[in-house]
Formats: structure tokens, sequence, C-alpha cells
């Protein structure tokens, strides 16, 4: 069994990557690792705030461990949100007022393409690996749909007719940029294994 602290406090997203990874791995929350630290994301790049994350838990556990940072980037605003997806209103992640300035952005733009990205950063044996996952879509005119969390409401994945927020947690492991990630992580860790 191989054994990963996952840095994050968000249940949402432990959730989803216990789904995405195959027997063999086990993850622990910061929580259920004991470790009750709001680690900053103050850089500019998915790539630096998740090196961030891995790094500080690194460094105070010594044990293998990954992060990942995730953000919905538009094309007609340049990428925005991007880094800042999860504070983009108001420097709070709070969820709909996230969703509403997005919208009212994007009110009257013909352009609502779209794209969610994850880097994960795993640091294994002090060594770090990054990993990199991409779901393109559009953004809905309107929420639809309560399922999953964030933007997840009004972002349809190329492919499909319904949100992110329309689909079971299945139906979503089916386009979702962090299961992507973590299949490349997966892939290395069992290479690794295999040495």
């Amino acid at each position: 069994m191989i054994e990963l602290i996952f840095a994050t406090n968000n249940d949402n997203k432990v959730r989803e990557i216990r789904q995405a990874l195959p027997e063999g791995f086990s993850i622990i929350s910061l929580q259920e690792a004991g470790i009750f630290k709001d680690i900053p994301e103050p850089h500019a790049t998915l790539e630096a705030n998740a090196t961030e994350k891995s790094t500080v838990i690194y460094e105070l556990t010594r044990k293998n461990c990954f992060s990942e940072d995730s953000g919905l980037e538009t094309v007609v605003l340049d990428g925005a949100p991007g880094v800042r997806s999860a504070r983009f209103a108001d420097g709070e992640p709070q969820y709909a007022s996230n969703t509403n300035k997005l919208l009212t952005l994007l009110n009257g733009k013909e352009n609502r393409k779209a794209r969610f990205r994850t880097v994960i950063s795993l640091i294994i044996k002090g060594k770090e690996e990054l990993f990199e996952g991409i779901c393109e879509g559009t953004i809905a005119p309107e929420p639809m749909g309560t399922g999953g969390f964030g933007y997840d409401p009004v972002f349809i994945p190329d492919g499909s007719n319904k949100t992110f927020g329309q689909m079971t947690l299945e139906e979503k492991q089916e386009f979702s940029h962090r299961k992507k990630a973590v299949k490349k992580l997966v892939v290395y860790l069992k290479s690794l294994a295999d040495r």
C-alpha cells in the first residue's frame, strides 16, 4: 500500500481523488494526519501554488505527499478567474458569489469557451514531480444542477450537454480534469513501485 498525505482541507477534493485512485493507494487528508494548518496560495500560477502546499507539508512531516491547485480558465477573460478561482469575487472562497461574478462578466459575450485545469505536485522521497489535467468546455448562461462544488453548475464539458452540477460523481469522473491529473500521478507511482 502506497500512503500519501493529500495537502488539502477540501473534503470534496479528497472524495474525488479517493474515487479516482485504484487499489493499492491510500490517501490521508490533512485532518486525518492531524495537521490543522491553512496553507496560503500566494502565487500567480497553479504550478507554484501546488508546489507551495506540498513543500510545506513535506517539510512538516517528511512523508510522501501531494497537493493540487485547480482553476477555471476562460478564453474571453484572458484566463480568468484562473489561479484566483476560489477567491474570485471578494477574496473569500464562496462558491455562489464567485459563480455570479463570472456570469456577470460573461454576460453578452459570444465566446464562452473555458477549461478546468488541475496541477498536482507530488513530493516522494524528497523529489517533486508535477502532473497536469485539463477538461475543455463552455460556461452555461445560468447555473444548472446542485451537484459538485465551485463552478460545477455552470461548466459544461465538451462531449456532454450537462453541467458538472447536473452529473453524478461517477459521470463527472468521465471528464474530470482532476482525474486526468490523478491518472498521470498513478502511472508515475506505479512506475516507482515496479523499479
